[in-house]
């Protein structure tokens, strides 16, 4: 299993051909699983989506290949780990507005799979948790399983 330990993710830019080609096989799953998590979510933890409260379903998953604004990657013996950046276009781009997603793939002849869409849960220094899948522009994209 690749873990941030056993694979080097490279550095973030810009995503180029083959990045927007993963993104656009997975952008439906990855409109259709942002809705399902964030409705899971809303029933227990609303405090995930808080920053988009106000946004309907049609709007949190509105973007698109134009939206898709930084990529890292990392390979591994078994494939091709990518960690994506996409900008809600409804939101405005000062505060939180951007989503997270890992991909994998095989490589150029299979289809890629979307393996998440990051949310954290951090632990407070007084005792608390926050939550979060609603991310800012300067938030780095790092490593994530969940």
């Amino acid at each position: 299993m690749a873990t941030a330990e056993t694979v080097d993710l490279g550095p973030p830019h810009e995503p180029k051909e083959e990045s927007i080609k993963v993104f656009k096989d997975i952008e439906p799953e990855l409109k259709k699983h942002l809705i399902h998590i964030r409705h899971q979510h809303d029933k227990h933890e609303p405090e995930y989506f808080a920053a988009v409260e106000h946004l309907s379903d049609a709007q949190l998953a509105s973007f698109g290949a134009d939206d898709f604004q930084e990529v890292r990657v990392a390979v591994s013996a078994y494939g091709i780990h990518l960690f994506g950046k996409v900008r809600i276009p409804d939101m405005p781009d000062s505060g939180p507005a951007y989503i997270h997603f890992r991909a994998f793939t095989g490589g150029p002849d299979d289809e890629p799979k979307l393996h998440s869409i990051h949310t954290e849960e951090k632990e407070e220094s007084g005792g608390g948790k926050t939550f979060r899948a609603i991310f800012t522009k300067n938030d780095p994209l790092e490593w994530f399983d969940t």
